[in-house]
């Protein structure tokens, strides 16, 4: 029997309410290293249009006759990354912070219970934030004909249609219609098999899953307290204990931590009865690895594409992406990727593009910064990136939001120039307050209290040189918080 809300009634005034969305944006993406990595992942970066997955997603549900306000679920490493490309959007939405990761299965579980606080019964649709949807009309469709299914107790997924018989997508095999909708009863559900299984899932057409779950909130939380307990357990008391930071909701360690890992699909979806599918043609991919990324873009006459900066000769069915505008000249190769970032550079053939996974764990066991952290480091005021360094010397690139406060701090083994190239400082050394514009300098001596500032209304561009016996972030004794306060 599928779980009810109440009566027939009440059910059709189900499936006129908006959908509550929980964007999942805690991966890590290793397989599109170098662009993608621990410190920045591929759901915040462009990848195959000038905007993040991250941003085309909350594009998607821009719609308020269909979906309520968001629910943002990320990694705490991610807070002001996340918050700064919801401002860019003009969209608000709640933004909850994992202390660690644990699977989709948690973060799945947690978004039931917060769902569930609004109302018990809303009707949730979980987005991942790296996915890309070509046609948003198709996509805005099958959620309008998942809100029906689950209105009645089903968790729907949707179904796309195999092109190939992927190893890293999990499988449905649709039954029965349900209903007069689009959507119908899954008779298995199947989690990443071999090729040759793949090869035969294909044959007998099933459909990829999509990633995308939709469901009342009282109907999934009842399927993990079933067969995950712990999970249900743990996800009730992290939302329990949840607090407020700033403008965010951080959830506790402690209770975070005893949920297991596990996937949503394994946790759920392979045992639970309520499954369902709706087909959905909307141009979807997990944009997963480098091939993923060539399928994406547009190719030339050659079949080659191209992100940045990039020039082909004589080459055929490539891809080449180039970061921060570093020309990339690729001659006469086939099936190629060659990926260009200031401090890395990846070439691959795209037959081999999902082994750049175990590169990046032979990186980490290797102790190679390069693995897990990108030049460019954001912070809530803005960012900075290294630009050079030496034994005694570093230099970097430092840009400051509008109305945006550095901490007051002092450094023990190091002095600092900055010069301005773009807009107006304001500079506290000691008591002193000064106004630097561009194209002018100053200097913090060693052991100098200092504060930088940005009053203006558009961004503080520097470049600050570091001169000292130690270098690095170790050496800041902050005085205030990042936002300027004692």
């Amino acid at each position: 029997m599928l779980r009810t809300a109440g009566s027939n009634d009440e059910m059709r005034a189900m499936s006129g309410r908006l959908l509550i969305p929980v964007i999942m944006c805690g991966g890590a993406g290793t397989r599109l290293w170098p662009v993608s990595r621990e410190s920045m992942p591929k759901q915040f970066v462009p990848l195959v249009e000038a905007r993040s997955t991250f941003q085309q997603v909350l594009s998607r549900i821009r719609d308020r006759t269909i979906f309520d306000r968001p629910i943002v679920i990320t990694n705490s490493d991610f807070r002001f990354v996340a918050a700064e490309q919801m401002r860019e959007c003009a969209i608000e939405g709640d933004i909850v912070l994992e202390p660690m990761r644990r699977d989709s299965a948690m973060a799945v579980a947690v978004a039931a219970v917060l769902a569930g606080a609004r109302d018990r019964a809303s009707i949730v649709i979980v987005l991942a934030a790296d996915h890309v949807v070509r046609d948003q009309g198709a996509f805005a469709q099958a959620c309008r004909e998942a809100i029906a299914a689950a209105a009645e107790g089903r968790i729907v997924t949707f179904g796309v249609q195999p092109t190939f018989p992927a190893t890293n997508y999990g499988y449905i095999r649709p039954g029965a219609k349900l209903g007069g909708g689009a959507a119908l009863a899954v008779e298995s559900f199947v989690e990443k098999p071999d090729a040759a299984t793949a090869g035969r899932y294909i044959a007998e057409r099933y459909l990829w899953n999509s990633g995308n779950f939709v469901f009342r909130a009282d109907v999934m939380l009842g399927e993990i307290e079933r067969f995950e307990p712990e999970i249900a357990k743990a996800a009730q008391a992290a939302v329990g204990g949840m607090a407020k930071d700033l403008d965010f909701l951080r959830l506790p360690v402690e209770a975070f931590a005893e949920a297991p890992k596990k996937s949503i699909d394994y946790a759920v979806m392979e045992l639970t009865g309520h499954a369902a599918v709706v087909p959905v043609d909307c141009g979807w991919s997990d944009v997963g690895s480098w091939s993923a990324v060539w399928d994406a873009l547009g190719h030339d006459a050659d079949g080659n594409a191209a992100a940045g900066s990039v020039v082909f000769l004589d080459s055929h069915n490539s891809l080449a992406h180039s970061d921060e505008a570093i020309l990339t000249a690729v001659v006469g190769v086939d099936n190629l990727v060659v990926v260009t970032t200031p401090d890395a550079v990846l070439v691959t053939s795209r037959g081999k593009a999902e082994q750049v996974k175990g590169l990046v764990e032979q990186l980490k066991a290797q102790n190679r910064e390069q693995a897990v952290r990108h030049l460019r480091v954001y912070r809530p005021w803005g960012y900075y990136q290294a630009i050079d360094n030496g034994s005694r010397y570093q230099v970097k690139r430092i840009v400051v939001k509008p109305n945006a406060m550095l901490s007051l701090q002092k450094h023990a083994h190091r002095s600092e120039h900055w010069v301005v190239v773009r807009g107006t400082a304001e500079v506290t050394i000691g008591s002193e307050i000064l106004t630097i514009h561009e194209n002018e300098s100053t200097y913090i001596p060693i052991g100098s209290v200092h504060r930088l500032a940005n009053p203006g209304k558009i961004p503080l561009e520097l470049i600050e040189v570091q001169v000292g016996s130690y270098l690095g972030e170790d050496d800041i004794v902050r005085l205030t918080d990042q936002y300027g306060r004692s």
